[in-house]
């Protein structure tokens, strides 16, 4: 994909500026990087003058930076929200176009996110009143909410593009430390935990933790799990200890660095550095990355490598993004039977919808009725962006009979040019594919005759009249 056509001059300050500042960089720093002056520097920034090729060449080299994020891209994630948006009915008379949208979006990212995080704090508002949930917060609760602990957490997360290099660190230290046989890091764990924790661990019956699968008893120095943990999630939950133990002042550190709103949401993220790290221990980012790449990134023989359930694997796959040593980018859903997105992660770029599930045509649903099994598919979004996807069922612990179903769907996916490294597309012809039509959420999907369309998009106008039947529930005018 190409930056900009070769006679359109590319202004990129806003993103250019963006990008100094999460380097942490000064102008003079970034312009010495550049071989620019700090003046020039400046008037880039300021879009007074167009980024050069030589410019971008230096960028990538001097910060190990896909040019393609500097890109100018109506469907970024940022371009895509604010789209959501201005898709509610309130905005309708306005009739915001979606090159302003785009614009807006490039130009003024901060003012971009400002927008989507006090449309969301309005859902929630409206969600409370629907629900009759009226009166005081409860303590430790977003009293002036613009988001959830989840979704400021995952946005965070997502930001970082899903790879923390001070917990790789950490992870590779203690691994060298322990010299783990990749099958039997749990009996090494547990050495380490006594040796130089002093902490026991014990495997106990459902029934003494009928609500949770581990707990920490900090003042006894035990460390209980539940039976119905699969091996694997008993080897997670070992990692998991080990990392909060011996590396708990860099967990906080990082945590309180990235400024979090509250107590409740420093609290989620803590556990979600602490859970990236017990990944890391796992599986080791040089060895995965050395295993993926050799193996054509086959999930099956890479979980079975590292001793980790299917989900862990897929996973740490969209975390590969050390520089000099990247995989490919993947995304990562995880849903229910009912559709319902529990987890989404992001190495690459994720077509979905943020205030809507995942479109019904994509085959991560209709992998519930192939349990166990690897489906593939192509599909293809509204913008013409073509991606190759997998999609298997994972049971998470080990359901008594008379329990619920604990089934989920994972859903994997990368852009359609990275697909011939994967070992999953042999055979398959990917320069002619046979690609499926997805969308975001029904709401704001302007895919026609679409036959599982659950709503007409707010941006037209229902056109529903007694004499013909389409083959959408919710037909809906063209313009």
């Amino acid at each position: 994909m190409a930056l900009a056509p070769t006679d359109r001059k590319l202004f990129l300050g806003a993103r250019l500026k963006r990008l100094r500042r999460d380097l942490g960089l000064t102008q003079t720093r970034m312009a010495e990087d550049l071989g620019v002056s700090p003046s020039y520097l400046n008037l880039l920034e300021r879009n007074q003058r167009p980024v050069t090729a030589q410019v971008l060449l230096r960028l990538a080299e001097a910060y190990d930076l896909d040019l393609k994020t500097l890109s100018s891209d109506p469907e970024s994630a940022s371009a895509t929200d604010l789209a959501e948006v201005f898709s509610d009915q309130m905005f309708r008379d306005l009739g915001v176009a979606r090159h302003e949208v785009a614009e807006v979006a490039d130009s003024a990212p901060g003012v971009s996110e400002a927008i989507v995080r006090l449309y969301r704090a309005y859902l929630d508002q409206r969600r409370l009143s629907e629900l009759g949930q009226v009166g005081r917060p409860e303590e430790g609760a977003f009293e002036n909410s613009v988001v959830t602990p989840s979704d400021w957490v995952r946005d965070y997360i997502q930001a970082q593009k899903n790879y923390f290099g001070e917990l790789e660190e950490a992870a590779d230290r203690l691994v060298a430390d322990l010299k783990p046989e990749p099958q039997d890091f749990a009996a090494a764990a547990r050495e380490r935990l006594l040796r130089k924790h002093n902490v026991q661990v014990r495997v106990v019956p459902v029934d003494v933790l009928p609500e949770s699968v581990r707990r920490f008893d900090y003042h006894r120095k035990r460390l209980f799990l539940s039976e119905v943990l699969t091996g694997a999630g008993r080897s997670f939950s070992l990692a998991y200890q080990l990392a909060v133990l011996e590396n708990g002042e860099l967990l906080n550190g990082l945590a309180d660095r990235a400024g979090p709103p509250d107590r409740p949401t420093r609290s989620l993220l803590k556990v979600s550095l602490a859970n990236y790290l017990a990944a890391a221990q796992l599986m080791p980012y040089g060895a995965f990355h050395e295993a993926a790449e050799r193996t054509g990134y086959d999930i099956e023989l890479i979980r079975a490598r590292f001793g980790v359930s299917y989900e862990q694997a897929c996973h740490r796959l969209t975390t590969l993004a050390r520089p000099g040593a990247r995989g490919v980018p993947f995304f990562m859903v995880r849903v229910d039977s009912a559709g319902n997105i529990s987890k989404r992660f992001a190495g690459g770029n994720f077509p979905f919808s943020r205030f809507g599930g995942a479109c019904p045509r994509w085959n991560v649903h209709s992998s519930f009725r192939t349990p166990g099994r690897i489906v593939t598919q192509i599909i293809e979004t509204p913008d013409g962006q073509r991606y190759f996807t997998l999609s298997r069922t994972v049971s998470r612990i080990a359901t008594p009979y008379a329990g619920d179903d604990a089934e989920l769907a994972i859903g994997m996916g990368c852009e359609l040019k990275y697909a011939e490294r994967l070992v999953y597309s042999r055979g398959l012809d990917l320069k002619e594919p046979v690609a499926t039509g997805i969308g975001p959420a029904c709401r704001i999907c302007e895919r026609p005759a679409c036959p599982q369309r659950a709503a007409e998009p707010i941006s037209r106008t229902l056109t529903v009249d007694d004499f013909t039947k389409s083959i959408s529930p919710y037909p809906f005018a063209s313009t």
